[in-house]
């Protein structure tokens, strides 16, 4: 069976890690630990980080990374919905989908192996923040290499679909 017509079945994908987040709030505001080298294998420890902003409606993928994790923090402001997608076909979980709402209502920090496929989509009313933490750098040292990305995007017809 091809990827072009695997149907994608829901469950939790084999790597995948979900840390679901505590906040610490008191007087002067709020705090929340996003990554711990004592919590996390050491071949997912980011090597930089970023943070984009998304606006109410917005998709951000899906593409995947053959040598890459991301490590995603969704915390808010607004609620995303990740998508993710094993195509790794030597994976026990290959074929299966997995969507979750995370953010405000739900802080997470994800991380997604090399060979998932993965999206969000800010479903809520105002722009959401998502910090990336990926233990790869973006296009290598200096930016001088080939970056480490298949976009799926624009394929046609969609192999996936964010519902």
């Amino acid at each position: 069976m091809s990827e072009e017509t695997i149907q994608y079945v829901d469950g939790a994908i084999e790597g995948v890690e979900i840390r679901y987040l505590k906040t610490f709030s008191d007087s002067r505001g709020w705090l929340i630990e996003i990554f711990r080298n004592d919590e996390l294998a050491e071949d997912r420890w980011p090597v930089m980080t970023y943070i984009s902003s998304t606006l109410p409606g917005v998709a951000r993928g899906p593409h995947e990374h053959v040598d890459q994790t991301d490590g995603f923090a969704f915390i808010g402001p607004s609620n995303f919905k990740l998508y993710l997608w094993d195509t790794r076909k030597d994976s026990p979980t290959y074929g299966r989908r997995y969507v979750e709402v995370l953010g405000e209502v739900k802080p997470a920090a994800v991380w997604i192996p090399p060979g998932v496929v993965h999206a969000y989509r800010n479903v809520g009313d105002i722009p959401g923040l998502v910090l990336n933490a990926p233990n790869r750098l973006y296009a290598g040292k200096g930016k001088k290499e080939p970056v480490d990305e298949i976009r799926h995007e624009e394929a046609v017809p969609p192999r996936f679909v964010l519902d």
